[in-house]
């Protein structure tokens, strides 16, 4: 019973073929093309609104030339915000509890934070390693923990968001099998248990929104600090 709980986190295949491509793609799917006519249905109205908003909110730290990154940073966010929400429907796989995906998203867009850093103000990219009016027999030492906070940012990204999703659908899996075991044995148990399970439903479809803005916020700032 252990083991099976873990089996939600394995990639799917299918005659021995990884479905975890199509996992990818389809939530692209949900995202129509802008229509050419000047009135269009609800559902585009409310799509252009949350993405204008959001688009407004993460420029807010961000100076003129952090603004060329608005599209990239706002498709990551709505790609990571889908994959999430469609892993909390049943019978489903969630890439991203996967760590080697998401640290294959955080470390080249890191990396390209701190290049970016290093061509354009390479004296204020290094500066960040060395605080300002730090004594002299410090300064060895400050430089070594500043250039590991600075390798470990990828990881904390990657893992955050691991993590994060990972509880939540353990929570979600181990509360649902109460429910159904509970449910012969003491019925009113169960019925308060399938509350606790509706609520953690509810808080879980929170956490996949914020874990996606999070993911993207810390990335914009990593980008404010080098450009």
């Amino acid at each position: 019973m252990a083991l099976s709980f873990f089996d939600q986190f394995m990639s799917p295949s299918f005659l021995g073929i990884p479905l975890m491509a199509i996992a990818l793609v389809l939530p692209w799917t949900f995202y129509p093309e802008a229509s050419p006519q000047w009135v269009t249905n609800r559902y585009m109205t409310l799509q252009g609104w949350f993405i204008n908003r959001f688009t407004q909110q993460l420029l807010l730290p961000l100076n003129v030339g952090g603004h060329k990154w608005a599209m990239l940073l706002t498709s990551l966010m709505l790609f990571i915000f889908s994959l999430n929400m469609m892993g909390l429907l049943p019978y489903t796989f969630t890439p991203t509890t996967q760590l080697s995906l998401n640290m294959a998203l955080a470390v080249p867009l890191w990396l390209a934070t701190v290049l970016i850093g290093m061509r354009n103000q390479p004296t204020v990219a290094l500066g960040h390693l060395l605080p300002e009016g730090t004594p002299g027999p410090l300064i060895p030492v400050l430089i070594i923990i500043e250039t590991l906070s600075l390798f470990i940012r990828p990881l904390a990204l990657g893992v955050r968001l691991t993590a994060n999703l990972t509880a939540g659908h353990l929570l979600i899996q181990l509360i649902a099998t109460a429910v159904f075991v509970l449910a012969p044995l003491m019925p009113t148990v169960a019925i308060l248990t399938a509350i606790v399970l509706v609520l953690l439903t509810i808080l879980e479809v929170a956490v996949a929104m914020i874990q996606a803005y999070v993911f993207v916020l810390l990335l914009s700032l990593y980008l404010q600090e080098n450009v």
